[in-house]
Parts: structure tokens; C-alpha cells; sequence
């Protein structure tokens, strides 16, 4: 039996093809190299649905966000070896995973918009070329770290409207010594600011909310889409829960912007089950 996960920083899915071609699955935690050794996610691993499964699983297909270079791969690897010391262990990027499941073995543009953002232009095969993606500090346009920032710095300044404000101290109890603890000193800072996405999507009717991710999207379209080749005539896919929630203001910014969406999956592990049955 095979196993396809796809790892983002917030959630991982975990697609288990048995024998006979039935499938199983499993939503755990999410992993991220780049923000986490491998002991702390040999920690996270340790989960009763991998920890049953562990001895008879032959090849795992895991595709992870901060898989970007071998050594953050290697890290990936050594965690897994923990549960399937047995297993064959295939370790690509989400980006790969995105392009898969979006594209199948037909050329486009990638795009991911959960957590955070990246993108790739793909011929089919392989990614032929990506833009850089440095992470919520650096960047993360369109992500949900980048609006949930963005949402924070309002709220701290009260540079939203009355009417969100108030909304957001009654439904969030929201204070500034909170917002501060959580992103300076405890883990996981960008999880915590994408986080309000979803106060942000619950009023996006509001022309503020609504100006929060169509401006975000315009964002992200100008460090990554405009910068690939002819992405005028290409068909562009996005997968993530920022893109898959918010799906009506991505397709209105992007059709201003002249962008071909076809695809906006929520997750692209559907699309990976079947590429890899195929």
C-alpha cells in the first residue's frame, strides 16, 4: 500500500491507497522545515491513524510546504523513517503537489493561497520556473498570513471601520498585549494571524473585508503571476482555503487583472490520489 500526503503549516492530508485500490484518509497537523527541527515533527507524527499503518506502508509520496531543497527534504525524510522505517519515501514540494493536482500532465501556472503563498509555472512535467517565496516576514502575498497582518495593523491603529472594530472586540476579545504575545513570542505566528481569515471572510460583504483579500490578490498577482512568461494565454490554478473560501473575489480580481482562472481546489489531494492511481 502507498500512502500521498500533502503538508501545508497549518494541516496535513493523508491519502492512504490500499491493495485492492480502496482509499483511507486522515487530516492531521500540518509540517513546516523551515520553521521546525526534525525532533518537533517526529513529535507531531506520532498520531494513532500513521502510528497503525506504520509497518505496512511500501511507498509514501509526501509533498510538503519549506520542501524546497534537499536538506529541508532530508529533514522531512528523517522524521518520517520514525513511523515507516520500511517504506520507500519520495519527498517534493507543495508547489509540485499544486501543479499535479491542478494541472495533471498539461502545462499551466500553479498557485497556492492557504497559510501562505507561493506559485510555479509548469510545463506538464516539472516546474520549469518559480518566483521566490520568502515566507510571512518577507512575503506571503494573497496568503492568509499576509491579510491576517494586514487585518492586525488596522485593528492596533483603528484603521478600520466602527462598525469592524466593534465586531471585532465582540467576537474576537481581541486586545493589543494578546496580538503582541502571540506573534513576538509564542510559536506559530503565522498560523495565528491567518487565522482571522475567517472573521475576515465571515464579513466580506463588507466593502473593507472584501478590500482586505481583493487587494491581497492584486498583490500577489503582481510579485508572481505578471512575472511568468506569456501568463496572459495560460490557464491558471490556484488550491488552498484562502483561495478555495474566497474563490468569488479571487475570480473577480483576477479577471480585472486579465488573469484565465481554472481551476481553485481547496486542497490539492484529490487531484494527487488520482494523478498517482493513474
Amino acid at each position: 500500500m502507498q500512502i500521498i500526503a500533502d503538508s501545508g503549516s497549518s494541516k496535513t492530508d493523508w491519502r492512504l491507497i490500499l491493495v485492492d485500490g480502496s482509499i483511507q484518509q486522515h487530516r492531521g497537523v500540518g509540517f513546516n522545515p523551515t520553521y521546525q527541527s526534525s525532533e518537533e515533527m517526529t513529535k507531531l507524527l506520532k498520531d494513532d491513524f500513521l502510528l497503525n499503518i506504520g509497518q505496512d506502508v511500501e511507498i509514501i509520496h509526501y509533498y510538503g510546504a519549506g520542501c524546497s531543497s534537499e536538506g529541508m527534504k532530508s529533514q522531512v525524510e528523517a522524521s518520517l523513517k520514525t513511523i515507516f522505517d520500511h517504506a520507500e519515501i519520495f519527498i517534493e514540494h507543495d508547489l509540485l503537489a499544486a501543479a499535479r493536482a491542478t494541472c495533471g500532465r498539461e502545462p499551466g501556472i500553479a498557485c497556492i493561497l492557504g497559510t501562505g503563498s507561493n506559485s510555479c509555472d509548469y510545463d506538464g512535467i516539472e516546474i520549469i520556473h518559480s518566483t521566490p517565496a520568502p515566507g510571512y516576514v518577507l512575503g506571503d502575498e494573497g496568503g492568509g498570513t499576509y491579510i491576517g497582518k494586514k487585518f492586525l495593523q488596522d485593528f492596533i491603529h483603528q484603521e478600520m471601520p466602527v462598525d469592524i472594530y466593534k465586531r471585532v472586540k465582540e467576537e474576537l476579545s481581541l486586545d493589543y498585549n494578546e496580538i503582541i504575545d502571540r506573534v513576538y513570542k509564542q510559536p506559530f505566528a503565522g498560523r495565528y494571524m491567518a487565522s482571522f481569515c475567517r472573521f475576515i471572510s465571515k464579513y466580506k460583504s463588507d466593502p473593507y473585508c472584501y478590500l482586505l483579500f481583493y487587494n491581497a490578490f492584486q498583490d500577489f498577482f503582481k510579485k508572481y503571476i505578471f512575472k511568468y512568461p506569456d501568463w496572459q494565454i495560460k490557464q491558471v490554478n490556484f488550491v488552498g482555503s484562502i483561495a478555495f473560501y474566497n474563490s468569488d473575489i479571487l475570480r473577480n480580481a483576477a479577471a480585472e487583472a486579465g488573469i484565465h482562472v481554472n481551476l481553485i481546489l481547496e486542497s490539492p489531494i484529490a487531484g494527487l490520489t488520482l494523478y498517482h492511481k493513474q
